[in-house]
């Protein structure tokens, strides 16, 4: 155990006051190849019939799954303190995003 924590490397990681101010998304789109899942964060203005892809990371299949184990484990998390998230769809069954990119990709 021991010699596990010595192998262990700390990361510093900066993060610039422009980046910590982040960016508003409120859909994302997600699409993969072989090698590397693309993940579109888009701000979606209600009356707009445009939306602006408003960041784009690209990471490898295997990053995407350690993200997807972290937001569940951070869901997990916010709901034990918070209450259960309810999805917009489990409020009113008529809602859904009125967008069609075509071609292959999925919705988050």
């Amino acid at each position: 155990m021991k010699e596990d924590k010595e192998n262990e490397q700390q990361i510093n990681v900066e993060l610039s006051e422009e980046m910590a101010e982040g960016v508003y998304s409120n859909l994302a789109m997600i699409a993969h190849s072989n090698s590397e899942f693309i993940l579109d964060f888009i701000r979606l203005m209600p009356g707009v019939p445009r939306a602006k892809v408003k960041a784009r990371i690209i990471v490898t299949p295997e990053h995407a799954k350690r993200l997807v184990a972290a937001l569940k484990d951070n869901i997990q998390k916010y709901e034990d303190q918070y209450g259960p998230i309810q999805n917009s769809s489990d409020i009113d069954p008529s809602f859904n995003f009125p967008i069609s990119f075509g071609g292959p990709g999925g919705e988050a």
